[in-house]
């Protein structure tokens, strides 16, 4: 029998949701630990005898990870209304700008759902105002794209605070990336500190 998490050969998933399975607890908690609203995001707190016991010779890592007896994965998840679960972004790479918290991945998709778009990323630079804001660095593959163009879009799709404070084009060639192919962030915020 087919299985409802099972996506054919040949067909593009519709919908990525995670489902919780029975053998484990799941919560969407703020920083503070406090259980977030359905529709929020919140990092996943996970606790149940599938999860692992903890790092090996690691005291200070298993304190931090394993806060309140649930393993917390610096993933942050939002719960939809049927109780799926779909990833927003890693907690490490949240933003905090004047107070509200913004997730890159979410103005990274708008921008990469731009065909004329090969790859960006969005990293925080500090700001002395807010304290940080969201810049993105976008490789093109039309000349003719603009920062006007990805402003535009950005302004459609996401709330006022999630706008990129800036949008610079870079080759593609020049995001650096790690040996499994991921951007490194932290590499490219760099870039805001040297200009």
């Amino acid at each position: 029998p087919a299985s409802a998490s099972l996506i054919p050969v040949g067909e593009a998933p519709k919908n990525l949701s995670k489902k919780q399975n029975d053998f484990c607890e799941v919560r969407l908690v703020d920083p503070e630990g406090n259980d977030v609203p359905d529709g929020e995001p919140g990092e996943l707190a996970i606790r149940g005898p599938s999860v692992f016991s903890g790092y090996w010779g690691n005291d200070e890592a298993n304190v931090e990870a394993f806060r309140g007896g649930w393993f917390h994965m610096g993933d942050a998840f939002r719960r939809k209304e049927d109780g799926t679960l779909d990833f927003v972004d890693r907690i490490k790479y949240m933003i905090k700008s004047g107070g509200e918290n913004i997730y890159p991945a979410e103005i990274e998709q708008v921008i990469l759902a731009d065909h004329r778009v090969d790859d960006a990323v969005v990293v925080r630079a500090p700001d002395k105002r807010w304290g940080e804001v969201p810049v993105a660095f976008v490789a093109a593959n039309d000349p003719d794209l603009t920062t006007d163009d990805l402003s535009q879009q950005c302004r459609a799709a996401l709330a006022g605070y999630k706008q990129p404070k800036q949008i610079q084009f870079v080759a593609l060639g020049d995001l650096p990336r790690s040996t499994t192919g991921k951007i490194q962030r932290h590499e490219v915020e760099k870039w805001l500190i040297d200009t």
